[in-house]
Formats: C-alpha cells, sequence, structure tokens
C-alpha cells in the first residue's frame, strides 16, 4: 500500500492535473428547442395516427399500431431528453429569477411527455406540445430574442415557436 501511495505520487508529479469546468458537457454553446417542438408534434401525429388505422388486416393493423406507437414514445421521450438538456446544460440561477416558473414548467413537461407514452390522450399530447412551446418561449427570452409562432406544414397543423 506504501509502495502504490508512492507511485501515485510520483505520476502525479510526472502528469499533473488541471481542473476544467465549463457550463456543460461539451462548451458548444448550442441549445435550441426546435427538436423538442418537432417531437412532440410527433407525439400527436402518432396518436391521429392509431386512432385511424384501418382493421381490415388485423395483422396489418397491429403490425403498424406497434411501429406508431414505438414512434410515439421515442419522441415523448425526445421532448424529455431536449427539455432536459437545456433546462440543466443552459439555464442558469438568473434565469429562474427571471422566469420564476421555469421549474414547474419543466415538471410539467416530463409529466405530461410520460403520459404521451403511456397512453393515446391526444389532450395530453396536445398540452405536451403547448407547454414545450412555452418553453421554447422562455429560451428565446433569455438569448435576449423576441418569438413568433409559424404554422407548420404538418399534418398535425399547429405552430412551431421561432426566434423572431
Amino acid at each position: 500500500m506504501f509502495l502504490t501511495a508512492i507511485k501515485t505520487r510520483f505520476l502525479s508529479t510526472l502528469t499533473p492535473t488541471r481542473v476544467a469546468s465549463a457550463h456543460c458537457d461539451i462548451p458548444c454553446g448550442i441549445y435550441d428547442p426546435h427538436q423538442a417542438q418537432l417531437a412532440a408534434h410527433s407525439v400527436i401525429r402518432m396518436i391521429d395516427l392509431i386512432a385511424a388505422v384501418e382493421r381490415a388486416d388485423e395483422t396489418k393493423a397491429e403490425h403498424d399500431i406497434a411501429r406508431y406507437v414505438t414512434v410515439k414514445e421515442e419522441h415523448a421521450e425526445i421532448v424529455k431528453r431536449e427539455v432536459r438538456i437545456i433546462w440543466g446544460d443552459y439555464f442558469k440561477a438568473e434565469h429562474l429569477q427571471e422566469f420564476p416558473n421555469l421549474h414547474g414548467l419543466v415538471f410539467d413537461i416530463m409529466k405530461l411527455a410520460s403520459k404521451a407514452r403511456q397512453t393515446l390522450d391526444k389532450a395530453a399530447a396536445e398540452e405536451l406540445l403547448g407547454k414545450v412551446q412555452e418553453f421554447a418561449e422562455i429560451f428565446y427570452k433569455t438569448k435576449g430574442r423576441d418569438t413568433k409562432r409559424v404554422a407548420t406544414v404538418y399534418p398535425t397543423g399547429g405552430e412551431l415557436v421561432q426566434a423572431a
């Protein structure tokens, strides 16, 4: 044990370590809630597709539903991941002072995304999209940017929040 300590001390003098810090895992400075919005739209679209499945060929219907459910769950998880990254890596204490509802909003998004994974509740999926859009508006405001809502070309209709 004594020799191990000596080796460790010797090696640390040969290769000293430096402490590095960054605001995120890779300090790229590139954050955007766009992907979370697209994923929320995809959740809504998958619910619509599930509701529209034709039952004439039950095997095909089961296959289609399985695929749609898988995509719905993946995209609900994308919403959670994208929001969690921005919330954890980008937002700072001063943002929370300016937007005291941010923690509650993120909590709501996480819960609604989980509900979207577990159910076919279209109202919950639409509420998820609305909360993600609210999150996007806050994000852009912290960057000093105004926002605008633009109509999508998606089958789900609705809007996307963008920087103006």
